[in-house]
């Protein structure tokens, strides 16, 4: 057995959505670093070239606004149109939404339900061919989901449709797992807890004491989420379908209350 190759992804392609920044660019650096061809996309192009400059030639910017289906086609349709095919996917765009249960409004509803699962699922489809072009019963097609913890369990924000898309995108998850792994792509989810992010503040602002909160003590590393999703886009992660990966330090396994927000 020749383990000096499992976590590697020389001559795949990646899409990283919301990949300029956080979370997402976390992952596409691990990518690059582990061999792969990688595009960040989001909705802002500044960011996208920035982050495409810094991790080099091989990390390319394709800024592109998600939050509807004709943006998942158009994104879709610019991939086709350099790559033909699509080793792996991440859907990791999404957003937030915080306000009291007496005055949350519908538009934040809408918006984060809308951008947390429907892109992804539209996302996907529209790359459905792509993905089949790049799989193969040696070496499957990956789709990673970004979830979160907080689909897993309950915390003290009031981010109710936050709450609700990350629950939702773990169960579409199993469901497109299920459909795809027959065509050889496999579907999968990561599920982050405290790692500093715009999204995250409290980690990103707060990390000492939202460390106090963690069972390991201490928040997310940029090399914790690059590892998880390396592994479950690598030939280390081929056999693990429809499943999510917890990347919290232990927060949802451990008996505490937590506020933390991911």
């Amino acid at each position: 057995m020749d383990v000096s190759k499992l976590f590697r992804l020389d001559g795949r392609v990646a899409l990283v959505t919301g990949g300029s920044r956080g979370i997402g660019r976390m992952i596409a650096e691990g990518f690059v670093a582990s061999g792969a061809k990688v595009y960040v996309s989001s909705r802002s192009a500044d960011a996208c070239d920035e982050t495409a400059a810094e991790l080099g030639e091989n990390c390319i910017a394709l800024p592109m606004d998600v939050s509807t289906v004709e943006g998942c086609k158009a994104l879709a349709a610019a991939i086709m149109e350099r790559e033909g095919k699509l080793d792996i996917l991440v859907n990791n765009a999404g957003a937030a939404w915080g306000a009291e249960f007496a005055d949350f409004p519908e538009d934040g509803w809408d918006k984060v339900m809308d951008l947390n699962v429907k892109s992804p699922f539209f996302l996907t489809q529209a790359l459905y061919g792509a993905l089949k072009a790049a799989a193969s019963a040696d070496q499957p097609a990956k789709v990673i989901n970004i979830t979160s913890i907080d689909g897993q369990r309950n915390n003290g924000w009031e981010t109710y449709s936050y709450h609700a898309s990350k629950a939702a995108l773990i169960h579409l998850t199993h469901r497109m797992s299920a459909r795809l792994v027959g065509d050889h792509i496999n579907v999968s989810s990561l599920a982050p807890g405290a790692f500093a992010s715009r999204m995250n503040k409290a980690a990103r602002d707060h990390g000492d004491s939202v460390a106090k909160r963690i069972p390991a003590g201490r928040i997310g590393e940029p090399e914790d989420m690059a590892a998880a999703a390396i592994y479950l886009a690598s030939r280390a992660g081929d056999y693990v379908v429809g499943d999510t990966l917890t990347v919290d330090g232990g927060v949802v396994n451990a008996t505490m209350t937590s506020n933390i927000e991911a």
